[in-house]
């Protein structure tokens, strides 16, 4: 009896730069609205807080994304890295 082998599913490793900006973007306006509104000051400190909890976020996903090619070239060895300076 043969064993056949399942094709190996690839995870998914898409940019993550964009994901962080775009919550950062949606805490910002939240806040705005909130301020302009003359909401609660509750839900601006909240705004706030996630804004500023973001930060060191987006910096993480700055770093991850970096090593996006190193790990791809890893994987992949058909995949060339190439300098875009």
């Amino acid at each position: 009896m043969q064993v056949s082998e399942k094709p190996r599913v690839e995870p998914l490793d898409p940019p993550m730069v964009p994901f962080a900006v775009g919550g950062l973007a949606l805490f910002a306006v939240a806040a705005l609205i909130v301020w302009l509104a003359d909401g609660p000051d509750r839900w601006l400190e909240i705004c706030v807080a996630g804004f500023l909890v973001g930060i060191p976020g987006l910096i993480t996903m700055i770093v991850h994304d970096r090593g996006r090619k190193r790990r791809r070239q890893l994987t992949h060895p058909s995949f060339k890295v190439t300098s875009q300076l």
